[in-house]
This record gives C-alpha cells, structure tokens and sequence, in this order.
C-alpha cells in the first residue's frame, strides 16, 4: 500500500500544478503552480493516541469505522492543526472511549513511511471503569495482558506498541521507544 496525496491545483491561484524540482536548491520532486511557482510542500500525517490503564488492565476500542471495522485498536486518530501531539492523543482518547484519564509522557514514536504516517502513543492512567464511547467506536473494554486480542488488533503500530509496554512493565521501567515499521 503506498500513499497519494498529490496536489492537483494550486491553493493560491487555482491553476493545475506540475511536479518538478524546485530552483532553489531543493531536490525532491514537488507539486509546484507554474503559474504563481508557490510550492505545495506534502508531508507526513501524524497519529496520536494513547495506552490507557487501570491498575494492571489497558483500555482498547473495538472500531466502528473502516479501516479495520470490527479490530480492536488504542484509542487514536489523526492530529488537528492547532493542537500539540498530547492534545491530540488526549483529544483522540476522550472521543473514542469517553474515558476519564491522567496524561502521562511520550512512550512510543513510530515512522511508517510507506504511508506517509508518524504515530506517537502516550501512556495515560485511567480515573476510573466506566467508558462512554463516541461513534467511532462499537465498545471500549478493558484486557489484561493475557486477555489482549492479539489475532483481532486493527494495526501493527498498536501491537507493537503493546509489546513495548507489556515488556517495560515487567522490567519496571517505562522509556520512549522510537523506531520504523517498513
């Protein structure tokens, strides 16, 4: 799966832009108008969320939205402009599992660049049990670590972060792990 996020026209002026290496010096192929030469830079989307837990269990979303309608994920989703990357997540996790929590620090920051996405998760300390899911999600359900469903999560960024959390627990230890997934 590779991603397409082409500009057709020009923001500025309306006119169809063409791809070509800038002149001043850049060499990436970019979307530039030939007619204004304003370049429409495409950068990666963020992904922000969270590993929300009450005492040894961590909340997960069930989806109800594709893609991966059905799988269970860590509530996240795209971050808005205006808002930092914890706003997000905490934005993100309040709108998908209507859950009360307490941000905690960084803990995984994940580069996918075959579909153009950073994801960064944050750890969270949930307040209490009780969920109120937004539409975007059928149920949130708390899962221990022998509970999680491991054949059913939606998104190997979700897996993988689990796995590191699962681990820095045992080892009594929460650090910020940072690495791609091809």
């Amino acid at each position: 799966m590779s991603f397409d996020r082409t500009i057709r026209h020009c923001r500025q002026c309306g006119h169809q832009v063409e791809k070509r290496i800038p002149d001043d010096g850049d060499t990436r192929m970019r979307d530039i108008c030939p007619s204004c030469d304003t370049v429409h830079y495409t950068n990666p989307l963020n992904v922000v969320g969270t590993v929300p837990v009450l005492n040894e269990l961590v909340l997960l979303c069930k989806r109800n939205i594709e893609p991966r309608k059905g799988k269970w994920t860590l509530p996240a989703g795209f971050m808005e402009l205006g808002e930092s990357t914890s706003q997000g997540a905490a934005r993100e996790t309040r709108e998908e599992s209507g859950a009360e929590f307490e941000m905690l620090d960084l803990f995984t920051v994940m580069s996918v660049p075959r579909v153009g996405q950073v994801h960064l998760y944050y750890r969270a300390q949930l307040l209490h049990d009780r969920f109120d899911p937004g539409h975007e999600t059928q149920e949130a359900q708390l899962f221990s670590e022998a509970d999680i469903p491991w054949d059913e999560l939606a998104f190997r960024t979700v897996k993988e972060t689990l796995e590191h959390f699962f681990a820095d627990r045992a080892a009594g230890q929460f650090k910020v792990h940072a690495f791609d997934i091809d």
